[in-house]
């Protein structure tokens, strides 16, 4: 099979919309990889020595596997990876706190043999 035919007719299913209350939204993928999945509880296992920066990276490795846009007050939604990271990073503490909350959420619907940050 050649390359210009490799995923054709795969159905990617709709992402799942979080409204925050403020007007704004975050986006998340309904479908994670099983190699995602694996990396995923690696990550939030960490080390006994940094629980606190493993359940971190765990929050932040779950925004980036599984956000497909965010928009802020209704302000138009970023949509590129590296900017919704980007974005992330420099969030205010209510905003990670609403991500959060919509990550816990979306696993809890979506995924729920994962364990939540």
């Amino acid at each position: 099979m050649g390359k210009r035919n490799r995923g054709r007719g795969k159905v990617t299913p709709a992402p799942a919309e979080h409204p925050d209350g403020d007007g704004g939204a975050l986006a998340l993928r309904t479908s994670l990889s099983p190699a995602s999945r694996r990396a995923y509880a690696e990550v939030l296992a960490g080390s006994p020595l940094s629980r606190e920066d493993a359940w971190q990276r765990a929050v932040e490795f779950l925004f980036e596997r599984l956000a497909v846009s965010w928009s802020i007050a209704g302000v138009e939604p970023i949509t590129a990876q590296r900017e919704l990271l980007a974005r992330y990073r420099f969030a205010t503490a209510q905003e990670r706190s609403r991500v959060r909350e919509a990550l816990r959420a979306h696993l809890a619907e979506h995924f729920p043999e994962l364990q939540a940050p």
